[in-house]
């Protein structure tokens, strides 16, 4: 399958800038279930042109299926390979996930700005036919051309497809096109390869940001994105009427758990939080991104925490921490003392207002950056606690996990890593704007030079409203 994009915007091949992929350069990366390649057909001063083929895997499709999945032929009679897809949407999440959030070392400017581009797909299903097309890129600016392709060439009687050979062409910022594809792309196909739950709930509103919530199609394009399940595209509408489109971070597992464990990091962290917040004199606490419940735990074994609460945005997390307290087994005091809810860190919730502290562990960094103010004014300006303790890991330790491979974060998931001035910096510039003052510390073993391997702000609230 295959997608272009073009411009010739001068110099066109500053494409490749925001790309973050060489013109001259052939790019390809193993997906799983095929292969990612990036190549440009042209790369001139006054037309530049990037293609995304992506090679697909039919063992690897067929390895993956389950036994009863489709109709018995399925497994080596389909279009998979060959027409854009849900795979095609993934590759693009993957091979230019930096550009998809609008980031650009040497072209910020160039980013930020809105760029003719030409985008064709030549094999694009499209299960509504070109009225759908029309429907779901015309509101978001785009001129939409659409030849219907033949069912097969050798046989004209067998009448037409339901797929197009689509030509978008737009003037946008190229994170804003990448994102757009990356939704309606499925959508139009109305099938997935892979599981969805939560997360895609997730990805969707992290994608959507700034575009779904207004677009007239929104409630087909969630149902269509989550394979008609109708909690998760509920879900969606409720959270898109409320205006929040910016997710709430995945919690620590996998890589980073692994990379940490060998240092018994986790448990010193918990282990500090709980001592911090006791010597704050705390009886009220929320954990915002409670993820599995872990820390709710803890301080669920000390009476001196008075009202306990966890909230995080993945349902099944919720479901995973009340499982992990034995919640519907708890004496009747315990279960007035600890309440889990269901929220996001980005948007305003007074539910989370007028605790004694609050706790943010290991959380913002899954954060887009520029996400980060929405994320300050959600916790510092609306929920307001009278402290708030916030870690993060220090990039500058990665150095000394032998396992981790250099310029990689701790979790494939992390959007960035800071130094311990980078952190200062957003904490001191968090703290000023909001009326806070900040301490910081630091969690794990410290290294001479590098410091500690979890680095900590603690926020106390000042008289500044």
């Amino acid at each position: 399958m295959l997608l272009t994009i073009s411009t010739t915007h001068t110099p066109a091949t500053d494409l490749g800038y925001l790309l973050h992929k060489n013109p001259q350069r052939l790019h390809s990366q193993d997906l799983g279930f095929g292969t990612a390649h990036v190549f440009y057909p042209d790369a001139r001063d006054d037309l530049c042109t990037a293609a995304l083929m992506l090679e697909i895997d039919p063992v690897g499709l067929v390895r993956r299926k389950g036994p009863n999945e489709g109709f018995a032929l399925e497994q080596y009679v389909n279009d998979r390979p060959y027409v854009a897809s849900s795979f095609l949407s993934v590759a693009l999440g993957q091979v230019f996930r930096t550009a998809m959030t609008g980031r650009s070392k040497d072209r910020q400017a160039m980013a930020d700005s809105a760029i003719a581009y030409d985008i064709r797909v030549p094999v694009l299903p499209s299960r509504g036919g070109e009225g759908l097309l029309a429907r779901l890129f015309g509101p978001l600016g785009y001129a939409v051309e659409a030849t219907r392709l033949p069912l097969d060439d050798a046989f004209p009687a067998w009448g037409g497809s339901v797929c197009y050979d689509v030509r978008l062409r737009i003037t946008a910022r190229l994170s804003d096109v990448l994102r757009h594809l990356y939704v309606l792309i499925p959508v139009l196909d109305a099938d997935k390869h892979y599981w969805v739950g939560d997360d895609e709930v997730e990805k969707l509103l992290q994608k959507g940001e700034g575009w779904l919530d207004a677009h007239p199609e929104r409630e087909l394009i969630a149902r269509r994105y989550l394979k008609n399940l109708r909690g998760l595209a509920e879900a969606v509408m409720e959270r898109l009427s409320d205006g929040e489109a910016v997710p709430d971070p995945v919690r620590q597992d996998g890589q980073e758990e692994t990379l940490e464990k060998a240092i018994n990091l986790n448990q010193q962290r918990m282990d500090w939080v709980v001592a911090t917040l006791k010597r704050l004199g705390a009886r009220s606490v929320v954990d915002m991104g409670c993820g599995e419940g872990k820390l709710i735990g803890r301080l669920a074994k000390d009476l001196d925490f008075e009202k306990i609460t966890g909230c995080d945005v993945s349902v099944r997390a919720l479901e995973i921490a009340r499982a992990r307290l034995n919640f519907d087994r708890l004496p009747e005091f315990q279960q007035q003392r600890i309440k889990l809810l269901q929220s996001a860190l980005t948007y305003r919730d007074k539910r989370l207002a007028g605790y004694d502290a609050a706790t943010v562990i290991e959380v913002i960094e899954h954060l887009e950056p520029e996400r980060l103010d929405a994320f300050a004014r959600a916790v510092f300006e609306h929920a307001r606690p009278s402290h708030a303790i916030v870690t993060t890991p220090n990039a500058e330790y990665n150095v000394l996990f032998p396992n981790l491979p250099a310029e990689k974060f701790r979790h494939p998931d992390h959007r960035f890593e800071w130094t311990r001035a980078e952190f200062a910096a957003w904490a001191n510039g968090v703290a000023e704007r909001f009326g806070y003052t900040v301490v910081f510390d630091a969690v794990g073993t410290v290294h001479e030079t590098l410091g500690a391997p979890t680095q900590a702000a603690i926020f106390t609230k000042g008289d500044k409203q």
